[in-house]
């Protein structure tokens, strides 16, 4: 007969190895999330299983299939609307990662049943740890973007707007502690405290002791440069608990810190205040950062020089067809012009090409790993894939529109690109077209010299396109279509096309891009001496007010 600690030690290695066969990255893009939905089902249904053959074992194991069922029935009612609350997906993901854990570890004391929970299903989709801390980074990224408050994420508030059930304090721990590992010691501190503040020893649903959260909450402050805060909270922690092994040691050294600092201060030293360690950016990227905040939020307005100016016009050049069904142009800039086409893309078409790119989603990267390869990276949270117009009538359909509505030539254009961003999904202000930084071979079909950004999606709260240099921001719209040139007619980069796209706060943001290059332009677009142009498209007449702005 199998002893009880062999039996522990087979339980363990198959949670193990459950884990290490389980692919990370589900954070980065809402529709990977999406299959979680039905692992958190299959879980629901082991722990029943688990419960019906042990009825007496552990009632905390019944309170947490009551709290997971509750949620699963919210999430089953609309599973879209539910995972587009990034509140919601991160609850998720916590649940079969920390959570999952915890259930596995209590089912495997004293009792045969354990291989209930335990064993692993081979069909569904597992998350990791790598996917808990990037759910938990970007909570504090729409948090700092979207000027959140903390308490009222944990209580499921979006703008003042409750979309979701509270967050426990388990919940805000988790969070917390994901931040810290990172040196985020600021946002830890916030939501350890939150914790703090809805810890209950009472909660049997609670995996931590009170001394856990005042920990963390003391050496936040400590790392924050905060000595005389990490000191009281420490020397509370040793009032509750006097075996603290790190009490006598962090205590002495908090003091030792206090008097130096203080001694200075009276001989009339000057003392540098100790600050965390943290990347050094310039003031050009703080003033940029700063402007692209107020860009996601929506509350910057082009200016009235320029607005005055814009109109909306149907575009019926460039192809006869178009003389049938025009499409509807909006001017949102000028010079440089960038313009949105209207119901350029339909919902059968946008249906299509989700359903081709998601199977073969990666996680989308920038030009930074060996040779120039995409390789992963903070500053793009996503996955992306790429079509070709030979793959589909669909695709090249699609491909013969942008040439439509631009103009140019798709001869050297680059396959279709579909992105799917994720919780609190991302890309940082960049250039489409290559700067010196990053031009690392010379392509024969010159630079991108324009884009075209197709929205597949609405987004509830967040998601928009913004053009810090312009002060512009470009909101989804389903079926719509954002397009600019990248370049001047001298061939050099327009700098002021430099964009980003804001985190999305509420929702799942499905984009596709079509980048257009130089070659094949040389009659509908030639090359001049001239830096700047008036009109983004030389070829076209003046815009015919139809409507304003």
């Amino acid at each position: 007969m199998l002893s009880f600690e062999f039996t522990c030690l087979m339980c363990f290695c198959m949670w193990m190895s459950l884990f290490s066969r389980s692919e990370a990255e589900v954070f980065t893009a809402i529709s990977d999330v999406e299959p979680l939905i039905e692992t958190h089902q299959r879980i629901i249904n082991d722990v029943n299983e688990y419960i019906a053959a042990e009825e007496t074992r552990l009632s905390t194991l019944k309170k947490r299939l009551k709290l997971y069922k509750e949620e699963h029935e919210m999430a089953m009612a609309d599973i879209p609307n539910y995972l587009a609350n990034p509140i919601n997906a991160f609850t998720l993901i916590k649940r079969l990662t920390k959570d999952l854990e915890k259930i596995r570890q209590l089912s495997q004391i004293g009792t045969e049943n354990s291989n209930i929970i335990a064993k692993t299903h081979e069909d569904l989709k597992y998350p990791v740890l790598e996917d808990l801390t990037g759910a938990a980074e970007a909570l504090t990224r729409l948090q700092e973007t979207y000027e959140l408050n903390v308490q009222d994420l944990s209580e499921g508030l979006l703008n003042g707007v409750v979309y979701s059930k509270p967050m426990s304090a388990g919940d805000c721990f988790e969070i917390g502690k994901a931040l810290y590992e990172v040196q985020d010691y600021t946002n830890s501190l916030a939501w350890m405290t939150e914790a703090l503040r809805k810890y209950s020893e009472k909660d049997e649903l609670s995996d931590y002791r009170v001394i856990d959260y005042m920990e963390y909450i003391a050496l936040s402050h400590y790392y924050l440069g905060d000595t005389k805060s990490a000191l009281h909270w420490t020397e509370r922690i040793v009032e509750l608990d006097p075996e603290y092994q790190h009490g006598p040691g962090n205590i002495k050294l908090y003091q030792k810190i206090i008097a130096e600092k203080e001694a200075k201060e009276l001989n009339g030293e000057v003392v540098e205040k100790q600050t965390p360690k943290s990347p050094v950016f310039d003031d050009e990227y703080e003033k940029e950062l700063q402007i692209y905040k107020v860009l996601c939020r929506g509350e910057l307005q082009v200016p009235g020089v320029i607005s005055r100016r814009l109109k909306c016009r149907y575009l019926t050049e460039n192809h006869p067809f178009l003389k049938l069904a025009p499409i509807k142009m909006e001017y949102l800039y000028l010079q440089p012009d960038v313009i949105v086409f209207h119901d350029v893309m339909s919902d059968d078409e946008i249906d299509f090409i989700k359903a081709t790119a998601q199977p073969r989603f990666q996680r989308a990267g920038t030009k930074s790993g060996e040779n120039g390869a995409p390789a992963p990276s903070k500053y793009r949270i996503g996955k992306v894939a790429w079509l070709e117009d030979r793959e589909s009538p669909v695709i090249a359909r699609v491909s013969q529109r942008v040439a439509d509505m631009t103009g140019l030539s798709m001869v050297t254009a680059e396959d279709l690109q579909v992105v799917n961003y994720g919780i609190g999904g991302y890309y940082v202000a960049h250039y489409d077209f290559s700067t010196k930084q990053d031009f690392i071979e010379y392509d024969p079909n010159g630079d991108r010299i324009a884009t075209v950004l197709f929205y597949m999606s609405d987004v509830a709260q967040g998601g928009a396109t913004v053009f810090p240099k312009l002060g512009l921001s470009v909101f989804p719209e389903k079926g719509a279509a954002a397009f600019w040139l990248n370049l001047h007619p001298s061939g050099e980069g327009d700098l002021a096309t430099r964009h980003a796209a804001c985190p999305v706060l509420r929702g799942s943001k499905w984009v596709s891009n079509k980048w257009i290059h130089e070659r094949s332009q040389e009659f509908l677009k030639p090359c001049t001496l001239e830096y700047q142009e008036e009109g983004i498209l030389r070829k076209l007449p003046k815009p015919i007010p139809t409507s304003h702005r």
